[in-house]
């Protein structure tokens, strides 16, 4: 019997048939190996999704760009809405959900994405409150829904980064901590303030922050809506790292971009099943969890970067992997 998963691991293919023993329990998975089970793929035709010119425009809010050369394999997101400091308004929103939207399809050769921001001093002052202003309840509610549709890279099958150099307030502060990781500059300055102007975090944020640095510390920052500087917020534990900013005020950055490339030298199935394995585990009791592992790890099986990785291992060489 064959068990079809819907959920995307290849490049473009939307279809995976893998043996049902081989997800069903380690005891089963064990059975099979020894059995010697055929695992079979059911490829699909590619769908390569090049990010298209508009999306590496340099004039737009929000600008996607896939690095060359030796940093193949890494993305980048880059906010760039000076006049507002990065505000999240209407077309920031949309171009946003744009770029988001595009690292669900990626290409092979995609491992691991970086959203920074391009203006000195803030990566996002949260939402555009003068925009804000302006809209009827019904056009806020209705901008919320968008906000929070563009917000979760928590979806996004690959590891993402969020480079943080100054502000990151409110909405801000939410797009980052719906990242896989975080490096903060001591020059950053990041808070949920909305409490300060009586609403509450609407993208994620009284739901994320807690989970990441624990009940009572998420809820004195946001019921006080006080923001912390860099080396604070790492040690609550809000960032990955947190480095001296440099003259270029690109210091995060550049801390990201070396965990990026460590990142992209793995196998890109793997981390996206590794990714997988955390995420869905983390949302279900342990025993749960564990099947999940069980269920990602066959989803490795039978690719060719495991048998490359194993070749590459006995022969003492780089692997070349392929994301297949």
């Amino acid at each position: 019997m064959m068990l079809k998963l819907s959920h995307s691991v290849g490049v473009g293919c939307r279809c995976r048939s893998i043996s049902k023993g081989a997800v069903s329990s380690f005891n089963n998975f064990v059975h099979l190996s020894n059995r010697r089970a055929t695992l079979q793929i059911t490829r699909c035709s590619p769908t390569f999704r090049c990010y298209s010119t508009h999306l590496s425009d340099p004039s737009r809010e929000v600008r996607l760009d896939q690095l060359e050369g030796e940093d193949e394999g890494i993305a980048i997101i880059t906010l760039n809405r000076p006049s507002t400091k990065n505000a999240l308004g209407r077309s920031t929103v949309v171009q946003l959900q744009e770029s988001i939207e595009s690292l669900y399809e990626t290409p092979s050769n995609l491992r691991v994405a970086i959203i920074r921001s391009e203006v000195a001093g803030v990566f996002c002052a949260g939402a555009d409150l003068k925009e804000r202003l302006k809209m009827s309840q019904s056009e806020v509610a209705e901008f919320l829904l968008k906000i929070r549709g563009s917000l979760p890279l928590l979806g996004v099958p690959i590891p993402t980064i969020a480079a943080i150099e100054g502000s990151a307030l409110g909405g801000g502060l939410e797009l980052a901590l719906w990242c896989d990781l975080r490096i903060m500059a001591d020059s950053a300055r990041v808070g949920l303030v909305e409490t300060k102007l009586a609403i509450i975090p609407g993208g994620g944020g009284t739901q994320n922050l807690p989970r990441l640095i624990g009940k009572a510390r998420a809820k004195e920052l946001i019921y006080t809506g006080r923001a912390v500087n860099g080396a604070e917020a790492h040690q609550l534990g809000l960032s990955n790292y947190c480095v001296p900013q440099n003259e270029s005020g690109d210091a995060a950055y550049q801390r990201a971009l070396e965990l990026a490339r460590d990142i992209a030298g793995n196998g890109p199935v793997a981390l996206r099943m590794a990714k997988r394995a955390i995420d869905k585990g983390l949302d279900v009791d342990l025993a749960r969890g564990v099947e999940v592992e069980f269920e990602c790890y066959a989803e490795v099986i039978p690719t060719e970067d495991r048998i490359e990785g194993l070749k590459a291992f006995k022969e003492k060489r780089k692997p070349i992997f392929k994301g297949r």
